[in-house]
């Protein structure tokens, strides 16, 4: 459950989700996938879950989020792999969807349920690399960044074969990420991303990269009331062609890639990508 976060405009950065871990940028956030050494950390997605929506939540970001998927939804039903506090589920559900979400934090989970119709959608607890749930869907989607949270190449075909069998006919897969080498000059640069900028608190991000195994960490400082917490997210990147290629392994296709959430082209100077895919 990030903050999905990134690069600097509103419509292309994701947030960090609350995720793998249930701790999902597209960077759903602050909780590490299992294995990492966030994940390892006793009570980390605790720590955080209480202050998500508030250091996190970008209404922008999250109208064209839902704006999307809904008209991707068609009838429904939904699933949310990493659905942590309910940013983007709730007003899914708000629009007739029958939502459904996977997420490993039961922090994270009581956050949506204390919400205003938190308790009408259906939340199993668990990894979402294998997809626990029965029945078949829409559309199934990941979004802030959360896919980018499965800890390897293997965790995400895992997920992804899961999908392929949990979708109707006609049924689509849409995820956000960040573009690799977009990720590289951003982090090159030694500049920290701006998250969020309050009259009561100071977010900024850092992210290092280790190309020598797909890996960044995201490392949020959150300024407020004094103290300053340090969040460390890792995250596992896959270039757009090399998650078309796992995608295809799965036996599923491209059939739209978008630079934002909000309809915009996909182009050579894009930072960020929202893919959907289907069945062949």
């Amino acid at each position: 459950m990030p903050p999905h976060q990134d690069l600097t405009s509103p419509a292309a950065t994701p947030l960090p989700g609350p995720g793998h871990t249930g701790g999902k940028e597209p960077e759903r956030g602050p909780a590490g996938p299992a294995g990492s050494e966030d994940a390892e950390r006793p009570g980390y997605a605790d720590r955080s879950a209480a202050d998500y929506d508030r250091w996190f939540s970008k209404p922008g970001v999250t109208g064209a989020t839902v704006n999307t998927l809904a008209r991707l939804a068609g009838a429904g039903p939904v699933l949310e792999l990493g659905i942590g506090t309910g940013r983007v589920a709730l007003p899914l559900a708000g629009r007739g969807l029958g939502v459904h979400g996977i997420e490993r934090s039961g922090a994270m989970i009581r956050q949506l349920r204390a919400k205003p119709g938190g308790d009408r959608i259906s939340v199993t607890q668990g990894d979402f690399a294998d997809v626990p749930v029965p029945g078949r869907f829409s559309l199934v989607y990941a979004a802030g960044g959360t896919f980018l949270e499965l800890p390897d190449r293997e965790a995400k075909q895992r997920c992804l074969d899961a999908v392929a069998a949990r979708l109707t006919p006609g049924g689509v897969f849409a995820v956000d990420a960040h573009v690799p080498e977009a990720l590289a000059v951003a982090a090159a640069s030694g500049v920290p991303e701006t998250v969020s900028a309050t009259d009561d608190h100071l977010i900024l991000c850092h992210r290092l990269i280790d190309p020598s195994t797909q890996t960044y960490h995201s490392h949020y400082l959150v300024h407020e009331a004094d103290r300053t917490h340090h969040l460390r997210v890792r995250f596992h990147y896959v270039s757009p062609g090399e998650l078309d290629l796992l995608a295809e392994r799965a036996g599923l296709r491209l059939v739209r890639r978008q630079g934002a959430w909000e309809d915009g082209p996909f182009t050579r100077t894009s930072t960020y990508h929202v893919s959907v895919y289907a069945h062949h």
